[in-house]
């Protein structure tokens, strides 16, 4: 026979685990090559884990909810060129059984040889079940996200709420990890930490009142990726000094072009132009121009990236808001820029991108033009410097010079508005990194080639 292993896949440089929170098959059922077979959250992304194989889904491992290690078996698939194998086992088996019972024992030694994992399969499952059972213990009484495991760890060791919610995290957002509360027992073991008595948890000074509910009133409690989300952005305000600078473009020369090579352009490449590759194009020029912006800042040290990998806010039909990179943008032409745009925003949409595709981000650009909003402020996307809004463009009347004098014509403009971190970024290096974007797109030449 052979055995398939469907493996928890390494999702980032600093995953280590991740929450398998869907299952898309179950045992017995058939499956092809890029079939979804599971779909996993870290604290940085959801997947979905695609088969790579042909077969039938022979064993599952894991429950949903469960926090699964990188690299840890999740799935067994039996390959469908062992369907004459298969059915031939149970005969063999039961002539075996005919003639003498102790003939068997090879069999089953044999079994045991090719599936190593099971025994130690077993020992996990009791733990996934606890860990559901504490995950409902906890899930109305604390507002802090702890892991199935570490609630796992804690109902061993007879560690309260109280006593958890005063442990120090070192993981995403002070989030406690296993080693910080193995290292937590230990010390109190050690008689290096008291446990706190019930009578001494701090309360919160005011009651928590919860609001009146009108009628026709819907409370909708958000979801996974939404708490994140927010624990993000609140995250960003509290790290960074936030500073945002705006200019206006005359972009007209740009929009021209657009609406002249848009149908030779899709004709030719099979891909649609927009305008966000070219204002891609120009922050990485930019950016190539002002190194500092394309920097991160971790424990007071600055990092200076050497390529550009540009972050793009993409709005997903469920309202949430995720952020695909492309890698090395300063090194792609305007194809290249929009083939990996395009594809990377549709993977988005259709939740297909892995969590790769969502790493190693240095800058980011949202478009607040797509919702016909002409200005905003962004929020920093940690531990990068700096975000880039992009608001609609509009026709506006405009005075320009002429050899006649001024006259009022038509133009295009649109307002570009750069958030950035003031702990790094003093107000003339985000003007100057600002108004060199502005600059690119103004003097876009309108008869370049597609």
């Amino acid at each position: 026979m052979s055995d398939f292993k469907i493996l928890m896949p390494k999702l980032g440089e600093s995953v280590q685990e991740a929450t398998i929170t869907k299952w898309f098959v179950k045992e017995g059922d058939k499956i092809e090559e890029d079939d979804s077979i599971f779909e996993v959250a870290t604290d940085k992304v959801d997947s979905e884990i695609p088969s790579p194989v042909d077969g039938v889904i022979s064993k599952v491992f894991f429950e949903e909810d469960a926090l699964v290690p990188v690299g840890e078996v999740v799935a067994i698939v039996k390959l469908d060129d062992d369907d004459d194998e298969i059915l031939e086992e149970p005969t063999k088996e039961k002539e075996a059984a005919e003639l003498k019972v102790e003939e068997k024992q090879p069999v089953a030694e044999k079994k045991i040889q090719e599936a190593p994992e099971a025994p130690e399969i077993k020992e996990e499952v009791k733990p996934v079940v606890q860990e559901q059972k504490v995950t409902d213990d906890f899930k109305s009484s604390s507002n802090r996200f702890y892991s199935p495991l570490v609630k796992s760890i804690a109902l061993q060791e007879g560690i309260s709420l109280a006593e958890l919610e005063s442990i120090s995290g070192s993981g995403h957002n002070g989030r406690v990890q296993k080693n910080d509360l193995l290292k937590y027992l230990e010390d109190r073991k050690a008689g290096k930490i008291t446990k706190p008595a019930a009578d001494k948890v701090e309360k919160p000074s005011m009651p928590k009142v919860s609001p009146s509910i009108a009628s026709g009133e819907q409370i909708i409690e958000m979801d996974r990726v939404r708490k994140l989300i927010a624990d993000h952005m609140v995250k960003s305000k509290q790290t960074s000094a936030h500073v945002t600078s705006v200019v206006e473009a005359d972009v007209t020369d740009l929009v021209l072009w657009r609406t002249k090579v848009k149908d030779q352009f899709q004709q030719k490449y099979g891909e649609k132009l927009t305008f966000m590759p070219v204002f891609i194009e120009a922050v990485a020029k930019a950016l190539t121009e002002f190194p500092l912006v394309n920097s991160s800042v971790e424990d007071n040290k600055i990092y200076l990236h050497p390529n550009v990998n540009m972050g793009i806010a993409v709005a997903k039909p469920d309202g949430n808001l995720v952020v695909p990179v492309i890698k090395e943008a300063e090194q792609k032409n305007l194809l290249g820029l929009t083939k990996s745009m395009n594809q990377l925003a549709n993977g988005a949409r259709n939740n297909k991108l892995s969590p790769d595709d969502y790493q190693s981000g240095t800058f980011t650009i949202t478009n607040f033009g797509s919702f016909r909003n002409i200005i905003g402020t962004p929020i920093i996307n940690q531990p990068q410097v700096a975000i880039l809004a992009t608001g609609s463009i509009e026709k506006k009347p405009a005075v320009m010079e002429t050899s006649t004098g001024d006259v009022i014509v038509v133009r295009h403009k649109m307002f570009l508005s750069l958030s950035y971190d003031h702990r790094i970024i003093d107000g003339a290096l985000g003007g100057a990194f600002l108004r060199r974007i502005a600059d690119i797109l103004e003097g876009f030449d309108p008869s370049r080639e597609v």
